[in-house]
């Protein structure tokens, strides 16, 4: 999303914000978003989020970047075609090696949170197949991005 175009309150706090249409084919048989839906929303907000944070970069200079390895969603209210969505992001904890992403889903046509959740995010060296501590760089900007240190 544009930084000019308004978000509600529930929203404001989350520096990475994605705004998706709800599509027919999301639907499932029951007449409503499927589940699975959701945890691709959740994977669309993060992207924006190494988008907006300045993380990709340095992603692509060292080979090193996160990898999901738990997600955790909360389903609060049905959706249904037509409608839009946006899905918030924001960085909540940072350990040694490990990051955890705060997530929410906002119904424009209902106007209020329709899922929220958590995805535990491991920095990862993709040549060697294995974690590596978050690098000083990384914290930075994810400060930055976020106004206030983890």
């Amino acid at each position: 999303m544009n930084q000019e175009q308004s978000l509600p309150p529930e929203l404001t706090d989350f520096p990475a914000v994605a705004k998706v249409p709800v599509q027919w084919g999301d639907m499932d048989s029951f007449k409503h978003v499927n589940n699975i839906i959701y945890l691709r929303w959740f994977e669309t907000a993060r992207v924006r989020y190494l988008e907006v944070s300045g993380l990709n970069p340095i992603m692509d200079r060292t080979g090193c970047g996160p990898i999901l390895a738990s997600v955790h969603c909360n389903y609060r209210k049905q959706l249904r075609y037509p409608d839009d969505v946006l899905i918030g992001a924001r960085m909540i904890k940072l350990g040694g090696t490990s990051m955890k992403v705060e997530h929410v889903i906002y119904s424009v046509s209902q106007q209020a949170v329709v899922a929220d959740g958590e995805s535990g995010v491991v920095y990862f060296d993709y040549a060697n197949q294995r974690p590596v501590a978050i690098p000083d760089e990384v914290r930075s900007l994810i400060s930055l991005c976020e106004g206030r240190d983890l």
